[in-house]
């Protein structure tokens, strides 16, 4: 890491009157392993590196990259995100950004127990994984069964005087796998995620995809009906994932988001308070800085169910009259940063699960959803997406469902959520889920 902060330091210093120059650089480390019958069915290994150079000069940015960290390659994507500025529309609002004072969190995302874990360590737990899963005699097919690791060092810095390091790591098992009765089938998947080997669950994650299949064999279109669901906390992170996207600086910007010009405004249940906390350790997508350099930090997006306001890169900020809420991510060195959620979560109720089944009553439990991309509208709210799970009947789980459709607005989904979970967990992506109950919602089925 001091290696990658030095390169991005020099690169940046290179810059001309008038011009800023940022220079991001990444190195990085993945490995999947696939097991199929007992036997390893794949196994890769890549490691990558490579620096991308931003340059904003006369309100114009041009942009450039390269797969290396040599010092002469890094010098050819300075001299082509030179030239592709003179080529770029002149955006006034185009800037790097400057150090606000923000004091960044002290992380340790960083495993030295997974960067001393051997291959054969990982093919043995992928392997493991899939004979629990067979065990079950439930089990018809292990669709998949594996393991997969990440460990990435990066680097910013620019012409301003902001730069910024980190690293982090992550591994996680993963199965897909049918389960049967006679003519009849149904799939079910898990995971356990962790910084290090040793934070995995090989039996939890079995048990999670082996129930998940299992109880869903039999299942039948339901009858219509306007009702009470209870998402699962694997859908509620997709939905705090679709609402935190909704509320980014930029896209209300744009005019692509339902919560343009509310701030203020009472937008959810009183009992909602939805947070972005890059800072919280136990998110996978935790981080001390953004992709610009800035120290990130809690944004209470919502709070007691008002719209507090949205998140903002420096160029987003700048658009709105606002500031940076360190929110910049990108891709890789590969990309020019935009806005985004690192670590959105709901803040936690008081009531377990069952609780809440208990205290629903009658309704549906939503297991997974599916068409989220072409089902939900970020400007008219509209949302409609394929389910299955199983309906609640005297606050206990009962016969599985599937075929169906749920329907309603994201306006009233927040608006009508009656029950959030105690249960927060830490998921792979950018969001925690926890069980969550939403009432009058739409049934589609027979």
């Amino acid at each position: 890491m001091p290696e990658l902060i030095e390169i991005a330091k020099a690169i940046a210093a290179r810059a001309g009157e008038g011009e800023q120059i940022e220079a991001y650089l990444a190195a990085g480390r993945e490995t999947e392993v696939r097991s199929f019958e007992q036997s390893v069915e794949n196994l890769s290994q890549a490691e990558s590196s490579g620096v991308g150079v931003r340059v904003v000069r006369d309100s114009r940015q041009g942009f450039a990259w390269v797969g290396s960290l040599d010092a002469e390659a890094a010098g050819e994507a300075l001299a082509e995100a030179r030239d592709n500025a003179t080529y770029a529309t002149e955006d006034e609002h185009a800037g790097l950004p400057v150090s606000d004072g923000w004091p960044a969190a002290d992380l340790d995302l960083w495993s030295d127990e997974l960067a001393g874990y051997g291959t054969s360590d990982k093919v043995a737990l992928a392997i493991e994984l899939e004979r629990e899963l067979r065990a079950d005699r439930r089990i018809r097919q292990v669709v998949r069964a594996g393991y997969t690791d990440a460990s990435l060092e990066w680097a910013v810095a620019n012409s301003l005087g902001l730069s910024a390091a980190s690293r982090r790591s992550s591994c996680h098992l993963f199965a897909y796998a049918i389960a049967g009765e006679g003519d009849d089938t149904a799939t079910g998947f898990g995971y356990s995620v962790g910084r290090s080997p040793s934070e995995l669950d090989l039996s939890s994650c079995a048990g999670d995809t082996i129930e998940r299949a299992t109880r869903m064999v039999g299942a039948e279109k339901p009858k219509s009906a306007q009702l009470t669901v209870v998402l699962d906390r694997r859908v509620t992170a997709t939905l705090l994932s679709i609402v935190a996207g909704i509320l980014s600086g930029e896209e209300v910007s744009k005019g692509r988001s339902l919560f343009a010009n509310r701030v203020g405004e009472a937008v959810a249940a009183p009992s909602l308070t939805l947070l972005e906390n890059p800072t919280d350790p136990e998110a996978m997508g935790a981080s001390p800085f953004d992709s610009e350099g800035l120290a990130t930090r809690r944004v209470e997006l919502i709070e007691g169910g008002k719209l507090m306001g949205y998140l903002y890169d420096s160029r987003a900020a700048r658009v709105a009259g606002s500031v940076s809420t360190g929110s910049a991510i990108r891709d890789g060195y590969r990309s020019t940063p935009g806005v985004g959620a690192r670590a959105v979560s709901l803040l936690p109720g008081e009531l377990g699960q069952q609780e809440i089944l208990s205290a629903v009553g009658e309704g549906l439990f939503v297991q997974s959803i599916a068409g989220v991309h072409s089902g939900v509208n970020a400007v008219s709210g509209d949302f409609s997406v394929g389910a299955e799970g199983l309906m609640i009947r005297g606050g206990e789980l009962a016969e599985p469902v599937r075929e169906m459709t749920i329907a309603s607005t994201i306006q009233r989904m927040l608006q009508h959520v009656v029950h959030i979970g105690s249960d927060l967990e830490w998921l792979p992506g950018r969001a925690a889920g926890l069980t969550l109950a939403i009432e009058d919602v739409s049934l589609g089925g027979g």
